[in-house]
C-alpha cells in the first residue's frame, strides 16, 4: 500500500493539539538592531503634553526619572565641506510608565517637544 505525502502530513498534524502550535518557546531578551541602533533614545510620539520615547525596561527607565530631550539641527558648512549637525536642549520629560522593554510613557515637564526629538538621562 502506498501512502500519499500530503495525507500523510495531514493525518500526523491532525494528531497534534492545535495549542502546541500558538505556544512560543521563551527567548532570552535581546533589544534587536532597531532598538539598539536606530531608535533608542526617540520620542515616537508626542500628543499634547504626553510623548512615547523609545527607552524603557532594557535601558533601565525607571518611573520619575527625568529626561533631557534635545533636537538635531544641521548646518551647512558651504559647497566644499560636509555640514555640521548640533544637538540643542530643547526641554525635558519625567517618565510616568514603563510600557515594556523598548518603551516608556512620559510627561513634558519643560520645551516644546516633537516627534523624532531625541531624549537623555539627566546627569547629575
Amino acid at each position: 500500500m502506498k501512502f500519499k505525502p500530503m495525507l500523510v502530513s495531514a493525518a500526523l498534524l491532525a494528531t497534534v493539539p492545535a495549542a502546541t502550535f500558538a505556544q512560543e518557546t521563551p527567548r532570552p531578551h535581546s533589544p534587536g538592531i532597531g532598538h539598539t541602533f536606530f531608535m533608542r533614545g526617540s520620542v515616537v510620539h508626542a500628543d499634547g503634553t504626553q510623548v512615547i520615547v523609545c527607552i524603557g525596561r532594557a535601558d533601565g527607565a525607571q518611573p520619575g526619572q527625568e529626561l533631557v530631550v534635545l533636537r538635531v539641527t544641521e548646518h551647512p558648512h558651504g559647497p566644499k565641506g560636509p555640514p555640521t549637525f548640533q544637538r540643542n536642549r530643547v526641554g525635558s520629560v519625567r517618565i510616568d510608565a514603563i510600557i515594556d522593554d523598548h518603551f516608556a510613557r512620559a510627561t513634558i515637564v519643560s520645551g516644546a517637544i516633537r516627534k523624532n526629538d531625541l531624549v537623555e538621562l539627566q546627569r547629575s
